[in-house]
């Protein structure tokens, strides 16, 4: 889009931020942080009817609320820690529930960095208010200056080139830069659609539901672990159990998550045995079905106009908190340093936004092949026999561990999990599982091709005689070999004068060249 080259974000100028949540209370803070900085005074309006002292509906953002080891970190170098009362548990570990079992996964650091917090004052009936990580983040941005109205928007327009607002309470208010953090599950997210070439991003249905155990129960059957299940239940993708104080929040995610999809997870053995004997779901509870960005919006920003976090973009189905953070800081910062014209926008603001879509894309080849493994119990087999084999092992060797800690924390960027998951020593053991899951159900013929994952690779059995030569160097490379039985000598030289490099026995893999591009075997 074309608008003018230059805007300056002057001293005096108003800002008004739409939503209180992550995005916009980080934006407040920052804008508000680095003006003072370069001596400006900016009036910074945030807009958020919503009470996070309050239980239930009124004070709830529709969110699992985990904050990344990741964020706490870059939290912590922007002077914002988290009080104890935020925290409602800190997360140690994670289970991963299949049907074929169950392992336990610890935090790589063996610290418990990461924190399960409410995104309100609780569920809906609950003894105790908790202490909202929401109204947390919005009362720092107010000791910052940030003036927080309690109203509704209910207009949003441009006035020549100026947004002007307009209020549940018949307020109009004139502004010179407007700053969307409303969520994709606000009403006033179709009165911006337009503006200033603004596209909504995409969305999909999820499902949150929170139970209340008591801390006992909760400390006795879920503990400091978050569990996760990957079960094969039609349409449903991915599901988590996120222990708090006294309450546990249930999410699902999957296609037309419904009554049936719902049921059949409660109620299947998996799930039963993590929670308290002949617990049974309660008649009334607080739950929703809140929409999820699985896209980048087009064209979040113009002349005088940006639009952060949810409403923008966001990580795919993990860590929004944290994108919240990172669009929130490059909006203020380009605002601040650059000015706020459209082009400003695009130069400083846009780049962040396009990593993360970036990442977004090798995120959804990541959970395809988790979904490929989902369906299929020789390969959910072969992922709990590798995990928990590498339970065993130094952190720096827990490859499957890793891959599925940074994907279901959102710890790391998912070019990092998809990069792990393509290293030799991880497909060579995840590969050798995957023969020892299929040998287990049925005898492997030889020749017989076993898939890995649609479009991906596949597995071939093979025998070979004592004395066979599997490849000389020079070869076309255009196989990884694992040594499912038996013993392999490395050699090098001609065949007169060979000598022995290597002997590698069972679960060793090699011709791992032919991942990395060789055209030909090395020895």
């Amino acid at each position: 889009m074309t608008g003018t080259s230059r805007i300056p974000l002057e001293d005096g100028a108003r800002v008004a931020v739409l939503g209180g949540g992550p995005s916009g209370s980080f934006f407040g803070y920052f804008l508000r942080q680095m003006a003072q900085r370069v001596g400006r005074d900016v009036q910074v309006d945030l807009y958020e009817p919503r009470d996070f002292r309050c239980s239930g509906p009124k004070g709830c953002n529709m969110c699992g609320g985990i904050v990344s080891e990741s964020l706490m970190q870059s939290l912590a170098t922007e002077g914002i820690q988290l009080p104890p009362e935020v925290i409602q548990r800190r997360i140690d570990s994670y289970f991963l529930h299949m049907d074929v079992g169950s392992v336990r996964i610890a935090t790589p650091l063996q610290e418990m960095r990461i924190a399960a917090v409410a995104r309100g004052a609780g569920p809906r009936g609950a003894d105790q208010v908790a202490e909202s990580f929401d109204g947390f983040l919005l009362r720092r941005a107010e000791q910052l200056g940030v003036r927080r109205v309690p109203e509704r928007v209910t207009s949003v327009a441009l006035e020549q080139g100026r947004p002007r607002l307009g209020t549940d309470r018949g307020q109009v208010e004139d502004y010179d830069f407007l700053v969307g953090a409303v969520g994709v599950n606000s009403a006033l997210l179709k009165s911006l659609r337009g503006l200033d070439a603004y596209r909504p991003p995409q969305v999909t249905r999820a499902w949150v539901a929170e139970f209340m155990l008591g801390r006992e129960m909760i400390e006795r059957y879920l503990g400091s672990s978050m569990h996760v299940f990957l079960l094969d239940l039609p349409r449903l993708e991915f599901a988590a159990l996120i222990p708090k104080s006294d309450f546990v929040t249930v999410c699902l995610l999957g296609e037309e998550i419904d009554k049936q999809v719902i049921e059949g997870f409660l109620g299947s053995p998996e799930v039963r045995e993590v929670l308290p004997p002949h617990w049974e779901v309660p008649r009334d509870y607080c739950h929703c079905s809140p929409r999820l960005n699985v896209d980048t919006a087009a064209q979040p920003y113009g002349d005088r106009v940006v639009f952060i976090g949810d409403c923008g973009t966001t990580r795919l189905f993990k860590d929004g908190i944290g994108a919240a953070y990172r669009t929130a800081k490059a909006a203020a910062r380009t605002a601040v340093f650059h000015g706020v014209a459209a082009e400003d926008f695009r130069r400083s603001f846009w780049p962040t936004c396009r990593r993360i879509h970036a990442d977004n894309r090798l995120g959804k080849v990541v959970f395809t092949l988790t979904k490929q493994i989902q369906r299929r119990r020789y390969a959910r087999r072969a992922l709990w026999r590798m995990t928990s084999w590498e339970q065993k092992l130094a952190g720096s060797k827990r490859r499957m561990s890793r891959v599925l800690w940074d994907t279901f924390t959102g710890s790391a960027p998912y070019r990092s999990v998809f990069a792990r998951s393509m290293h030799p020593g991880f497909v060579g053991r995840f590969g050798l599982e995957l023969v020892g899951g299929l040998r287990e159900g049925s005898a492997i013929r030889p020749r017989e091709r076993v898939p890995l994952a649609t479009g991906v690779t596949g597995l071939t059995a093979r025998r070979c005689p004592a004395g066979h030569v599997v490849y000389r160097e020079g070869e076309p490379s255009d196989c990884m070999y694992m040594l499912h039985d038996g013993e392999v000598e490395l050699l090098r030289g001609d065949d007169g004068d060979e000598r022995g490099l290597a002997r590698l026995e069972r679960g060793a893999f090699f011709g791992e060249t032919a991942l990395l591009g060789r055209d030909e075997r090395t020895s």
